[in-house]
């Protein structure tokens, strides 16, 4: 069983990391780095204005390159059977769903993360606010692969699934983007608690709900 799930976790990640025509990683990546730089000449070049807002900027451009993805994490192998053939193979969903939230989460969590340093020097933000920034990006990019796979593993199947998925995120998301953003504004870390809580819940809740959505699916 490790090994099957081993081998599903480095093709699950070759899938998401080098997508052939749909970009890979580099096209949330690109789309993050975007953001932060169309932010300043939107709002002007206060640097004041920049290091107030530029935390919350970071937060909503993770959220939006994190949805650019779902068309590709579950509809694709149902489509193509691979779930079934797993399923012959003695593997649940559970598992499945499992392996590809971590896939999902590696394939922009961890570049993004990255890319943050890079966002808050276009940005004008602090040692101090671009640490919190880490901080709650990594308590809060979990939460957002997980429910990203989750409302992809709902939407499988149906007519326009792919926009779907994106309108479902993003109200779902509120939370980690509202406890996350929030450490900014306060300066403490009571929200990234908060955030990695939202994170533990969307975690625990993904691989039942999208396993047994995927089944539906199936079906």
């Amino acid at each position: 069983m490790s090994a099957s799930l081993f081998q599903l976790l480095r093709r699950d990640l070759g899938m998401l990391l080098f997508g052939g025509r749909r970009g890979g990683t580099m096209l949330p990546l690109l789309f993050f780095l975007a953001v932060a730089m169309l932010f300043p000449f939107a709002v002007g070049p206060d640097p004041r204005l920049l290091a107030r807002t530029g935390g919350g900027v970071i937060w909503v451009a993770a959220l939006l390159a994190a949805i650019l993805p779902l068309d590709r994490l579950i509809e694709p192998d149902i489509e193509l059977g691979f779930f079934d053939q797993w399923a012959l193979r003695g593997i649940a969903e559970e598992w499945i769903v499992t392996v590809r939230v971590l896939a999902h989460w590696l394939s922009f969590g961890p570049p993004l993360m990255l890319a943050a340093i890079v966002s808050a020097a276009l940005l004008g933000l602090d040692g101090q606010t671009l640490k919190l920034v880490e901080l709650g990006l990594l308590a809060g990019t979990p939460g957002l692969a997980a429910l990203g796979v989750m409302v992809a593993a709902v939407t499988a199947g149906l007519r326009g699934g792919a926009a779907l998925a994106g309108l479902l995120v993003i109200p779902l998301a509120v939370p980690l983007l509202v406890f996350g953003a929030g450490s900014l504004a306060t300066g403490g870390e009571s929200g990234i608690a908060l955030t990695a809580a939202v994170s533990l819940v969307l975690l625990a809740m993904t691989p039942f709900a999208a396993g047994a959505a995927v089944r539906a699916a199936r079906g």
